[in-house]
């Protein structure tokens, strides 16, 4: 399987560079391209694509934006974003990952780390660390609203599968969750699925973000 991407970034010389890399490989393959969050969106009305390479600070439409547009739904297949940054700031990050991106990284991480992530997201996975996560959420968790009121999306939830969530809202890896509640890391991978299908949320990112917003997890519990 050949997976489709789009890079948007208003600087052309990036764009190369990120082609370049990516039509090295033979599991990848470049789309299209755009140079800000507006051109995005319709390239993306034109072509269909399984990940975008997002940069956040753009004219016109910042990557952001674009994300939270992407990530709303469109006309067939969503593709997943992939924001690609220069600015190292938490809030960047934050504002990405809540906008519905399955991941963030430096522009500076080595091509291998790239193509390693794109991978990851297009599979449906993350590729913001847990313990990143985790940082994030509990730093500007006071901007996720609802706070400690109760979602009623979780009584969708068998108690074991709450007791999961609760773990991976706290920042804990398949691993780790594994070795806490005494199951195999398969067994955690796929409670981690069902949670993800039966809220309706793409990656377990956004079952973090849930987990804080409904005031399962708040900031150092």
């Amino acid at each position: 399987m050949t997976i489709r991407v789009v890079i948007v970034d208003d600087q052309a010389l990036v764009r190369a560079g990120f082609r370049m890399v990516l039509d090295s490989q033979s599991d990848l393959t470049v789309v299209g391209e755009a140079i800000d969050g507006a051109d995005a969106l319709r390239v993306l009305d034109r072509i269909e694509a399984d990940v975008v390479v997002m940069d956040i600070r753009m004219p016109t439409m910042d990557g952001v934006e674009a994300t939270r547009r992407i990530c709303a739904g469109r006309p067939g297949s969503t593709p997943r974003v992939l924001v690609l940054t220069t600015f190292d700031t938490e809030s960047d990050a934050f504002a990405a990952l809540q906008a519905g991106a399955s991941g963030f990284l430096l522009k500076s991480v080595p091509p291998e780390e790239l193509l390693a992530a794109i991978r990851v997201v297009a599979e449906g996975d993350s590729v913001v660390a847990p313990p990143i996560t985790r940082r994030l959420l509990e730093r500007f968790a006071g901007q996720l609203g609802p706070g400690p009121t109760g979602n009623p999306r979780l009584t969708q939830l068998t108690e074991r599968e709450r007791e999961i969530l609760l773990l991976v809202a706290q920042g804990l890896s398949n691993a780790e969750i594994a070795a806490r509640v005494h199951v195999a890391e398969a067994t955690v991978k796929t409670h981690v699925g069902r949670i993800l299908a039966k809220l309706q949320l793409r990656d377990r990112v956004q079952a973090v973000v849930l987990a804080y917003e409904s005031g399962l997890v708040t900031p150092g519990g």
